[in-house]
């Protein structure tokens, strides 16, 4: 496992007027990273070859919800990583990583809600089959066990910005 890299990714904590955190419950499609299993997560991506961070967050963003009335707020100032556990080594993204290691964004979603759709898009299967806005004290318990200590640090570092307007 140890010789495997990270894969390189961001993650998007999407703020809206009252202070809450979007989040989806992922989609329990067969092969998934995150093993099988009801979790909630906020968006997030790979990065691909050539792109910048910055540009990635709003791309992920935009192909798993549909938001594109976005104002940056802030990243993260350390990239952070988490290992995939055991059984997903060697099945999740094709068995090249071992896990992530990720940048995180904080946005403000400046939209009406109308704008938010978790359909397919230009290619993309559907990541997430529910949404909702999130309290930022309620994000961590419904996150998949093995990235708990990333959305922890994520709401240490940017939970700052989860405040209304």
């Amino acid at each position: 496992m140890s010789s495997l890299p990270y894969r390189p990714c961001v993650g998007i904590m999407v703020i809206n007027r009252e202070g809450l955190v979007w989040v989806g419950q992922r989609a329990d499609m067969p092969g998934d990273a995150e093993g099988s299993g009801q979790w909630w997560q906020m968006p997030q991506g790979g990065i691909d070859d050539g792109e910048q961070p910055r540009a990635a967050a709003l791309r992920e963003v935009w192909e798993e919800t549909a938001m594109r009335s976005l104002e940056m707020l802030g990243e993260s100032r350390e990239w952070v990583t988490y290992d995939l556990p055991p059984e997903l080594i060697g099945v999740a993204w094709g068995g090249n990583f071992r896990g992530q290691r990720q940048k995180w964004y904080a946005m403000r979603f400046t939209g009406h809600e109308t704008e938010i759709d978790i359909g397919p898009r230009e290619g993309h299967s559907i990541e997430f089959c529910a949404w909702r806005w999130s309290a930022l004290d309620q994000l961590v318990s419904s996150i998949v066990p093995f990235k708990r200590d990333v959305y922890t640090a994520v709401v240490g570092e940017l939970g700052r910005f989860a405040r209304p307007l």
